[in-house]
């Protein structure tokens, strides 16, 4: 049987030695990825217009998962507490009716806020709240939609709505987001893709809501 030369030997321990190193390099980037989506920062898209025109079918945003503490995953268990959501930050939640779907609000009331809408006017802790981000594209006044409680948000939950108000599903339908199924701040659009154009190819991007901060 044919023996390796000493040079032969080297040259595969070192051919080892290298591919040893590559693995080790890959699975450091995948815990260290796992890391940051889990603890730090998340990518979403955005796929329905509830948001609008805050945000867009076809936005992709960053979402600090830190901002509001560091949590375990699965269980939604707050480890460091940072701080709570406030009113009007924009959130992303486990849906409370299929906790396998995100969503995406305004939180417009946070724990013990008292919640009232009365022809499509939003009162917190009865004040008017005056929202520029917020739309109405229906002249109707329909119950449940645009006339709403008095409730009052109940403890270590929020009371969401989306800024398209005709068109938007939330708290007014199902009820309270637990602080626990809170995901993370939206922050800013790093992509948007505009699927619905009829113009030029380069109408696809919308170039100008690139790097939006988000408010």
């Amino acid at each position: 049987m044919k023996q390796n030369t000493e040079a032969e030997n080297k040259a595969l321990k070192k051919k080892k030695s290298s591919l040893r190193e590559n693995i080790e390099a890959i699975l450091v980037a995948v815990v260290l990825a796992l890391f940051i989506r889990t603890f730090v920062v998340q990518a979403f898209k955005i796929p329905s217009g509830s948001m609008k025109n805050t945000l867009l079918i076809g936005d992709h945003i960053l979402v600090n998962k830190f901002i509001y503490g560091i949590k375990l995953p699965f269980v939604g268990s707050t480890l460091i507490s940072i701080k709570d959501p406030q009113r009007e930050d924009i959130v992303v939640f486990e849906y409370p009716d299929d906790p396998s779907k995100d969503f995406i609000k305004r939180v417009v009331g946070v724990s013990g806020d008292k919640i009232e809408i009365r022809d499509k006017n939003v009162y917190v802790n009865d004040q008017l709240q005056h929202q520029d981000f917020a739309i109405y594209t229906d002249n109707r006044i329909l119950p449940g939609r645009d006339s709403f409680g008095p409730i009052t948000v109940p403890e270590d939950s929020l009371f969401v709505m989306g800024d398209n108000r005709d068109n938007s599903h939330d708290s007014r339908f199902w009820g309270f987001v637990r602080l626990k199924a809170v995901k993370g701040k939206a922050f800013i659009i790093y992509w948007s893709w505009n699927g619905e154009n009829q113009d030029s190819i380069l109408d696809y991007v919308r170039w100008t809501r690139m790097g939006k901060l988000l408010k």
